[in-house]
């Protein structure tokens, strides 16, 4: 077994050679699997944000250089850096340089602000921060260098410059604490020989939805976040002529990987990053770059319905509309087919693992209302009373499950993993459920009426 990350709860060997057997756990890092897909489809569009566009090859080539410049700057295996970047190439090239020294990103909504990130900072003991310099009138560049000053961990700050900015450090500074600062844009060194990873390794830490105070870190490994965005991609059919629409953030599980970005580039397709989900980017930018699919919450879904009539934009490359976040009111569901001129699909997604989708085959009644089935044969769902006891189909109950994609303990919090999960090892979603006579879920809603962060749906679904 694979040295692991200090605080992460692997799975249980019987489920571990399970797994394996089935071929859900491949054995392959994220970030060896880019070299693969620059490989196979090398001058393909890999990432288009604006009038940036990046081939395959390029984009390998970037994470490379910016892999040995971060080595170069002291990063190493095992420790972890926060990620609070917007819908830019910069975020995936960071991402994936990160997992290639072997660091664990730590995905952080650019919308949080000291509390927030000074928590996960604190609790994951992270070394180095990559941020924008500033961004929507924000200072974070300031709440980095702050929280650096009243804490021991931060040590390396890395910020990302508006398009035609300097950075006000001038290349490089060390400030009295002895953190040190960075242009994310200098990170960039001549490429060192691969470095030996396993693919049981944590590849990096999401959040958690909005059912805490503070949110809680969710450890997804090389081979179980693989596996998840591979089955996504291949239950929706994608293959490399289809453009894929990051909306929403990029941080997100549902954007990163349900299959979002990383399934989309595990077939040669092309990710067009967007900073904003409104109509007035997103209509147009489905437009131009000719988008076949994307995902989105019920909120933005109705947004860009009530602005098609006066936007006038081409709709007619999309062939389909992933939902989530949310309860999708039954209105909003029959308007997305005609309208949109899409097949609309439902999505229940955690970053704790569970995804359950409805199938593009599935008949209109079960998209327009259910959550769909389980992505993987091996996901085992229970749902259960206040006692803990299996209801029958129809009846409403708390939403249990297990599977190969799905985590055994959050991340260094022992005293919450005791009430989170069973002794057997599924995990309390926190989510009301029904499943349907022919095997669908109905999601529809918390056991605790606890709002989502940050202005989204519940971030928790995505």
């Amino acid at each position: 077994m694979a040295s692991m990350l200090d605080g992460f709860t692997p799975w249980p060997e019987e489920f571990v050679d399970r797994y394996w057997a089935a071929g859900h756990w491949r054995g392959n890092t994220l970030d060896n699997l880019l070299r693969g897909w620059a490989l196979q489809y090398g001058p393909r569009t890999a990432l288009v944000h604006g009038d940036t566009r990046l081939t395959y090859a390029k984009l390998n080539r970037r994470v490379d250089r910016m892999a040995a410049g971060f080595r170069l700057r002291g990063l190493r295996a095992g420790q972890r850096v926060v990620v609070q970047l917007p819908n830019v190439p910069e975020f995936v090239i960071t991402v994936f340089a990160l997992m290639r020294v072997g660091a664990v990103p730590v995905f952080c909504p650019v919308s949080h602000r000291a509390t927030e990130v000074s928590h996960l900072v604190r609790v994951t003991e992270a070394v180095g921060y990559v941020g924008p310099s500033a961004y929507e009138g924000f200072d974070h560049t300031a709440m980095a260098a702050d929280i650096a000053a009243h804490g021991p961990f931060l040590r390396r700050v890395f910020t990302l410059e508006a398009p035609g900015a300097s950075s006000p450090y001038g290349g490089y500074t060390t400030d009295p604490s002895g953190c040190q600062y960075f242009p994310l844009g200098s990170i960039d060194a001549p490429p060192e020989p691969a470095l030996a990873q396993s693919a049981e390794q944590v590849a990096f830490l999401l959040l958690s939805g909005g059912a805490t105070a503070v949110p809680r870190l969710v450890p997804r490994t090389h081979n179980d976040y693989a596996y998840q965005a591979r089955a996504a991609a291949e239950l929706v059919s994608l293959t490399e002529n289809d453009v894929y629409l990051a909306a929403l953030p990029a941080e997100f599980n549902l954007t990163f990987g349900c299959p979002g970005i990383i399934g989309v580039l595990s077939v040669g397709g092309t990710v067009v990053l967007v900073e904003k989900p409104g109509p007035a980017e997103c209509l147009s930018v489905i437009e131009r770059e000719r988008v076949t699919i994307t995902s989105v919450v019920p909120t933005v879904a109705q947004l860009w319905l009530d602005a098609l009539p006066t936007a006038q934009a081409d709709m007619s490359s999309l062939r389909l509309v992933q939902i989530c976040g949310a309860p999708l009111h039954r209105a909003t569901a029959e308007r997305i087919g005609p309208e949109l001129g899409c097949r609309l699909q439902q999505v229940f997604g955690m970053p704790e693992g569970l995804l359950t989708l409805t199938r593009p085959a599935d008949p209109d009644e079960t998209a327009l209302t259910t959550q769909g089935r389980p992505l993987s044969p091996d996901d085992e769902i229970r749902i259960v009373d206040v006692d803990g006891q299996d209801v029958p189909d129809g009846q409403p109950g708390e939403l249990l499950t297990r599977g190969p994609y799905t985590l055994r303990g959050y991340y260094r919090a022992p005293d919450h993993n005791a009430r989170s999960f069973t002794t057997d090892g599924y995990l309390h979603t926190g989510h009301l459920a029904q499943r349907t006579p022919d095997g669908n879920l109905l999601v529809t809603g918390r056991l605790r009426d606890l709002p989502g962060r940050a202005g989204h749906e519940d971030p928790s679904a995505l």
